[in-house]
């Protein structure tokens, strides 16, 4: 009885080493495949590339329903239908594929991301939250971008170069109505403005509020194409709104726009500051 117990337990310990061997394998292929897709379907949250998908689905079904009916013409047409659209998709995915593609450089599918010093960060969430506390009182209306890992050279070269040293005093200034450069946006790197009176591209998301007016479109389009942040003042109602990733958060208060500037721009570590009187 002995002899057998110890040859079950050896036959029983092969079988499971072999099938922990074969499910971790499993599991791991798995585990990359959905954190892929996973990935992919946030890129596409909230674009129109979500109802094209739909319209794929539908085809598919279509193909697969009259092959099993064995219908010549449907089969054909949309024989001819996945052949023109081998061609046409690249075309019409072209923004998700680019910012795909873009975040897949800057390492953005594993979360990476580049930082400032925390004494920068410091110094940068703060001057621009007194600014856009200032600028939200008098209902001035402002656009400020702050570059992180992708390159904004591009819309750098359609304003104005500045290459000055942020303050809330420079930012206040820029944005004054009626003045060269208060229509645009002003690109911020690190601790210097860049530029400003740039333009940036609108948002291609149908579902944005018919509320919203250019700054914020344009805000959401800069963070749509980029990993850029952006900050808008609203002219008419004065409410801070922050865009990142394709998404506007808004009724922001000065501690709570400092803090997600120093979280999204540094270290990420709380800070606390003596606030300007």
């Amino acid at each position: 009885m002995k002899k057998i117990y110890t040859r079950v337990k050896t036959m029983m310990s092969r079988f499971l080493t072999y099938f922990n061997y074969l499910d971790l394998r499993t599991l791991i292929d798995i585990l990359i495949v959905a954190f892929v897709i996973y990935k992919l379907l946030l890129l596409i949250k909230g674009t129109r590339a979500v109802q094209l998908l739909k319209g794929l689905a539908v085809l598919l079904i279509a193909s697969a329903i009259s092959a099993q009916f064995n219908l010549a013409t449907i089969n054909w047409l949309l024989g001819k239908t996945w052949t023109a659209l081998a061609v046409a998709l690249p075309v019409v995915f072209q923004p998700e594929l680019r910012r795909a593609l873009e975040q897949l450089g800057r390492g953005g599918l594993f979360g990476r991301r580049s930082v400032l010093a925390e004494e920068e960060a410091r110094y940068v969430a703060h001057n621009i939250a007194l600014a856009a506390e200032s600028l939200s009182r008098r209902h001035t209306g402002a656009l400020l971008v702050f570059t992180r890992e992708t390159g904004l050279v591009e819309y750098v070269e359609s304003g104005v170069k500045i290459d000055a040293l942020l303050s809330e005093e420079v930012i206040i200034n820029i944005f004054e109505p009626y003045t060269p450069l208060h229509d645009g946006a002003a690109i911020i790197g690190g601790n210097r403005i860049m530029a400003a009176a740039c333009y940036l591209p609108l948002t291609e998301n149908p579902f944005v509020s018919s509320q919203l007016g250019t700054r914020h479109r344009a805000a959401l389009g800069i963070t749509e194409q980029s990993d850029a942040v952006a900050v808008v003042i609203s002219e008419e109602t004065g409410i801070i709104s922050m865009a990142i990733s394709g998404t506007l958060i808004r009724g922001l208060r000065r501690g709570d726009l400092e803090q997600k500037l120093m979280d999204l721009l540094g270290t990420g570590k709380a800070v606390k500051k003596n606030e300007k009187q």
